[in-house]
């Protein structure tokens, strides 16, 4: 009997057009756009009603799952031209990470349990790489995800109360499953920006994984942040359910100046 109906509906002469408009009614967007190629495809596989009714539903949700991948993505603000962690060649380095840990860290594990992560080292060493691969990698599997470097953070802090676009950019980043905060320790940042960046960990670090980039091993962020009392307690909060890889090595940017040019 079920088998039937796909048969009936041709018989029917039931617009394709017309079920078009009904699917787009209901905001079932992407399973409208591919209803001729659904409906051919179960005629030809003699498919029951569930069958078809499963392959609509699946290319549904496939086509939200892509749209807000895509979302998310643009949402990110990653640097340009960035590479799938797999890329990653961890060989090259004398010491810091290795090929097991980031497996086990694409299964994206801390990330489920609000982990953070401190790739420390020399610039050069791929720590930006990684963590933007870990960020990629979050984002295909369906996580939020925002991207800054530690400079343009602090702009954000400083005027995210007097500029709308900035604090739309911070109400982002609280809300986010993983921000990534690239080059820690670059640039040295005032007694109240200090104060800034404290209070913004503090709302976050339960709720969101952090995930840092730094060319200074943490034991000497006081010197960034000019308060040492004001590190020890930012360094409880973001060690307490932390891993932290120290990087050592030949730059990958001297080492394959080709693999840059043009970036």
């Amino acid at each position: 009997m079920n088998r039937k109906v796909l048969r009936a509906m041709d018989t029917d002469h039931i617009p394709t057009q017309r079920l078009v408009a009904l699917l787009e009614t209901f905001g079932i967007k992407h399973a409208a756009r591919a209803l001729p190629d659904l409906l051919e495809s179960a005629e030809q596989a003699d498919a029951t009603c569930k069958q078809f009714l499963l392959s609509c539903l699946e290319t549904e949700v496939t086509g939200r799952n892509e749209r807000r991948r895509k979302r998310n993505h643009s949402a990110a603000h990653f640097p340009p031209n960035i590479s799938p962690i797999d890329e990653f060649m961890p060989e090259e380095l004398k010491s810091g990470i290795t090929r097991s840990q980031i497996v086990k860290l694409k299964e994206l594990d801390w990330l489920d349990n609000k982990g953070n992560l401190v790739f420390a080292g020399p610039p050069g060493l791929g720590k930006t790489m990684i963590a933007c691969g870990l960020g990629l990698q979050a984002i295909n599997a369906g996580y939020t995800v925002c991207f800054e470097k530690m400079v343009n953070l602090i702009k954000i802090l400083d005027s995210a109360e007097v500029e709308r676009t900035a604090g739309f950019r911070l109400k982002n980043l609280k809300k986010a499953q993983m921000v990534i905060i690239d080059e820690i320790g670059y640039t040295p940042i005032t007694r109240d920006q200090a104060n800034k960046f404290f209070t913004f960990i503090s709302d976050t670090y339960e709720t969101t994984s952090l995930v840092f980039t730094t060319n200074k091993e943490v034991a000497d962020w006081a010197e960034m942040m000019g308060d040492p009392v004001l590190t020890t307690a930012l360094l409880d909060r973001i060690l307490e359910n932390a891993k932290c890889y120290s990087f050592k090595g030949e730059s990958f940017r001297l080492k394959h100046p080709e693999r840059f040019e043009g970036n």
